[in-house]
C-alpha cells in the first residue's frame, strides 16, 4: 500500500471514529452541544512525545521535540470536526488559566492547511491558542488514537501523562485536578 493509500485510510477512519465530516449540518450542529465522550486514559503513559515539525500559515516550523522544560497539552483536531471546534474555546481558557505553567497547543489535521485554519482563527479570536497545523496527519499517525479531537498531556520531561479520546470538558473540575496533579509533580 502506497503512503498516499495509507494517509488517506487513516484519514478516513479518523473522520468515521470521530466526527461525521459527510454529516448534515443539523448533524454535526447537534453533536456540538452533546455531553462531552472523552475519558482520561493513562494506558500509554511514558511514551515519548514525537519530535515531529508542525507549522503555522506563514510557514514556521515548530519541532515538538524541543518543548522539553514545561508541560505540554498536544490538541488534535480539524475545522470539521464539530467537536472539536467546541473544544476550543475551553483550550483557551485553559491556556490563559495554566500561562506559564502548561503550553496548550492545538494542531490542526485539516489536509487542506493554511486555507481553512487561517479563517477559522482569524474568526474565533483567540487569546493565546496558536493556528499549528500538521496537514500530512504524521503528528496524527505518531500519537495513534484514531479520533478526533485526540489531546494528550506530556510532562516537562516530554513523556506522556495521559490522553483523552473524544471532546473533554475542559473546564471541568475534573480537568483542572488532572491537569494540577500531573503538573505539580
Amino acid at each position: 500500500m502506497s503512503r498516499l493509500s495509507f494517509t488517506l485510510a487513516i484519514v478516513l477512519g479518523l473522520a468515521v471514529a470521530g466526527c461525521d465530516r459527510g454529516a448534515p449540518d443539523a448533524a454535526q450542529e447537534s453533536s456540538a452541544t452533546a455531553a462531552p465522550t472523552g475519558q482520561i486514559d493513562s494506558a500509554q503513559a511514558g511514551t515519548l512525545m514525537p519530535a515531529l515539525n508542525v507549522s503555522d500559515p506563514s510557514g514556521r516550523n515548530l519541532n515538538l521535540g524541543a518543548l522539553q522544560g514545561t508541560p505540554v497539552l498536544v490538541n488534535l483536531w480539524a475545522t470539521w470536526c464539530a467537536p472539536c471546534v467546541k473544544e476550543m474555546p475551553l483550550l483557551d481558557t485553559l491556556a490563559a488559566d495554566y500561562e506559564g505553567r502548561l503550553r496548550v497547543l492545538t494542531v490542526s489535521q485539516d489536509m487542506q492547511g493554511a486555507e481553512k485554519v487561517e479563517p477559522f482563527f482569524a474568526q474565533a479570536d483567540f487569546a493565546l491558542l496558536e493556528p499549528w497545523m500538521d496537514p500530512g496527519n504524521e503528528l496524527g499517525f505518531a500519537i495513534g488514537g484514531g479520533m478526533m479531537p485526540t489531546t494528550v498531556l506530556y510532562d516537562a520531561t516530554g513523556k506522556e501523562v495521559w490522553r483523552v479520546l473524544g471532546d473533554y470538558d475542559w473546564g471541568s473540575r475534573d480537568a483542572r485536578a488532572a491537569i494540577d496533579a500531573a503538573i505539580a509533580g
